[in-house]
């Protein structure tokens, strides 16, 4: 009895983690409009990190460009891109995914980088090397990131 229950909690987490499989950011399947439906990670996001990451710089660093209310405590927000205050009453979950993993599919000649991207660059740099880097590169963002600034990013509804 106990050797069946071990066995049908280890096909029950073996058939969860086959649900929760993360995309590869070449295989991400964008719509004629460059949204994503499905998720990256398989997992549901963390809007209190994807806070955290849309104001790391060692992260997504999105207020070097964007403006956010609700991150006001935040320095520095730049005015570069539009203001994302209420984004999520403008544009729904698949297409935010798809701006921040790859805006370019959105919208062609952004200066917005791909979060979600490992191939394709011009002229990639290798760091401070001076020298050219070979793809493919790591994304920007990892997969359950991205999902987390997509569920910070739906939090910002007008009111």
């Amino acid at each position: 009895m106990r050797l069946t229950t071990i066995a049908m909690a280890c096909a029950v987490l073996a058939a969860g983690g086959a649900i929760a499989e993360i995309a590869n950011p070449g295989d991400v399947q964008y719509d004629d409009y460059g949204a994503v439906a499905d998720s990256l990670s398989g997992t549901p996001g963390d809007a209190a990190n994807g806070a955290k990451i849309m104001t790391s710089r060692g992260a997504g660093n999105c207020i070097a460009c964007h403006e956010v209310t609700a991150l006001k405590n935040a320095p520095f927000h730049g005015e570069v891109g539009p203001i994302l205050d209420g984004v999520a009453s403008r544009w729904n979950e698949a297409e935010l995914r798809g701006i921040v993993a790859n805006a370019k599919k959105t919208y062609d000649g952004t200066v917005m980088p791909a979060f979600y991207k490992t191939s394709g660059y011009i002229r990639p740099g290798n760091a401070f090397t001076g020298k050219a880097a070979t793809e493919p590169l790591p994304p920007l963002l990892t997969a359950q990131e991205i999902e987390d600034v997509v569920a910070f990013l739906m939090t910002l509804k007008d009111e």
